[in-house]
Order: structure tokens, then sequence, then C-alpha cells
């Protein structure tokens, strides 16, 4: 593809209504100093100086859709806590529809807070509740994305899936039986307890651990024999029109059942991998929706998920930056 057509394609994304349906959660930041170790144990004591609050999980999505100018609609639970009101309050700073977002009182927000000290994230503590949504709270969400569904133009759908509980068996092939019957493509980023249960998505895109982990296989990630073998045998069973696994600093691996293709990530100053596969299935998934071709997504996809990497902490795309970094690149 010419350079000078590059404009062109981002702003195939502006055009675009996205459906995002996923386990949201509070990324919080305590930034601060270690100067001593604890008389208690071992430890670093780290003294604070910095809070901040971030939109994590599926509300990161939302935030890397519409960075690319897209229309994100967030359907996801928060308890009725602190926590919760805080990320209903980011939603609203951020210009994010809440009309996809219910309160359970059954549930705590999810949180996910990293210690930071020296530019390096020291410990990691998660609050959260992990069971599955029950029958009743299933039926409410997936009446809410069919309202949306048929009152929105919606062009794409993705299951942003962290194994917090909204995403259950039953709504994942309820949800794919509509988008199918509306024409709307789907896109499942998956965790070990759904893996196998992603039938006819149109995109499945695990990162290498987890694909590894939801089929019990025993390879290397740089054996792309071995991956190409197991990724053909799980499309086909599962109907699943493109694979695509990302393998970190060795770049991404893509089948669509006809050809295979490894793209070797682009190297970069690497400070924070977290939050890297929400840009790279955001990505993924607008370029999916404006038809691009597949070499073509994987080579933005792949450059994406790179440049959130440089900046600590979890982050949408910088698209401004992205499009400089894609016309320095040799485009397949």
């Amino acid at each position: 593809m010419k350079k000078d057509n590059i404009e062109q394609v981002f702003s195939k994304f502006s055009e675009l209504n996205v459906l995002i349906i996923g386990d949201a959660m509070i990324d919080t930041y305590l930034w601060g100093k270690v100067d001593r170790i604890s008389p208690e144990a071992p430890i670093p004591i780290v003294t604070v100086n910095k809070q901040e609050n971030r939109l994590g999980g599926a509300g990161n999505v939302s935030l890397n859709i519409q960075a690319f100018g897209a229309t994100p609609i967030l359907v996801s639970i928060i308890g009725d806590d602190e926590k919760g009101k805080i990320f209903a309050k980011l939603m609203k700073e951020k210009n994010l529809v809440s009309e996809g977002l219910f309160i359970d009182k059954n549930r705590m927000t999810t949180v996910k807070t990293r210690i930071i000290s020296g530019g390096q994230q020291i410990s990691r503590v998660d609050q959260e509740i992990s069971s599955l949504i029950d029958s009743e709270f299933e039926k409410k969400v997936f009446e809410r994305i069919k309202a949306i569904i048929e009152e929105k133009h919606i062009h794409i759908a993705i299951f942003v899936d962290y194994d917090k509980g909204l995403i259950t068996p039953w709504i994942i092939r309820n949800v794919i039986a509509l988008a199918k019957s509306k024409n709307i493509l789907t896109v499942a980023d998956p965790k070990s307890r759904n893996f196998n249960n992603y039938q006819q998505v149109d995109l499945f895109k695990p990162n290498f651990k987890e694909f590894k982990d939801g089929l019990n296989l025993q390879i290397e990630k740089t054996d792309l024999n071995e991956i190409k073998k197991a990724s053909e045998k799980f499309k086909t069973e599962n109907q699943i029109g493109l694979l695509f696994i990302t393998l970190s600093e060795l770049g991404v691996f893509l089948t669509n059942g006809v050809s295979q293709n490894y793209y070797a990530a682009e190297v970069r100053d690497i400070a924070d991998v977290s939050g890297a596969g929400d840009t790279v299935v955001a990505t993924a998934s607008l370029c999916l929706a404006a038809g691009l071709p597949i070499p073509l997504m994987a080579q933005i996809s792949n450059l994406a998920g790179g440049l959130v990497c440089e900046k600590l902490g979890v982050v949408p795309i910088d698209l401004e930056q992205l499009k400089k970094e894609v016309k320095k690149i040799k485009l397949v």
C-alpha cells in the first residue's frame, strides 16, 4: 500500500460504531519513592506522592476505539461502590456513553492497583469478584445488547473477556447468533474460562499464553510450525474466521484457513506491556470492520501494541503518533 493512502485508511474508522461487551475495571496507580526497606519484612516501603485512576479492561478498549475516531458503546457491569462511581465519572469525562453500563449491588467494581516507583511497577493488588453473573442478569444484559443493536447501526461487536464474570457461555452464543442475523462482525479477546466457547466468531485474538493454556499445549513461542498446526486445528473445529495470535516481542501470527502469516514486531523501547492487548484487539477489530487487507491489519495492530508499551501504565493509542510510525515502515 502507498504511504499516501494511510490517511484515507484511517479515515474509514470514524464511520464505525463498535459494540464492546466485557469486563471493565479501574486501573489505579500509586506513584511513589522507595528509600528504605520495611523492618517488618524484606520488602520496600513506598512513600506515595501521587494517585491516579484510569479506565481499564473493556473501558480501555473503548478508549482505544474512541482514539481512532470510531464510536464505542460499552456494555459492562460495575459495583454499587465508590470505585464504581469513579468508573462512571471517568466515562463521563471521556465522553463515553453509559447506556450499556449496569450497576450490580452484589458485585464489587474490579480494581487493579499498581504501585510504581522509579519508573517501574513493583507490585499489583487486585480487588474483584470473578463469579459468573446469574441467569436473570444474563437476560438483562442480552436484552440491553439487543436494544442497542436495534437502535444503532453496529458494525462490529467485541467480547473483551477478562474472566471477571460478565461474559458467560449463554451470552456468547446468543450475541454471536444475533450478530450473524444482523450481519455484524464479531471479535473475541479471550481468557481461559470461555476459551473454547467462541465458535463462529470472525476474529479470535488470544495471546500466546492464552492460546497455549486454552488448548493445554506444550509448545514454545518460537515454534511457528507447531503454532500453525494447532491454530489450524482449533480454527477449523470452532469455525473461526480469522485467528490472530499475539506473540509479544516476537510479533503476531495469523491464519484465515487459506494462508498463514507471521509478522515480526518492530523493535521498540518497552516500558510497560499492560494494556497492549486492549490496543491490539481494538486496532485489529477496526481494521476488520473497515475491510482492510489482513497483512495491513497485522502490521498496524502490531505497531499500535508496541507503541503503547513505550508508555508507563495502561493508555490508549496516540493516533497521530501511530500514523507517523505507520508511514515509516515498509507496508506489505
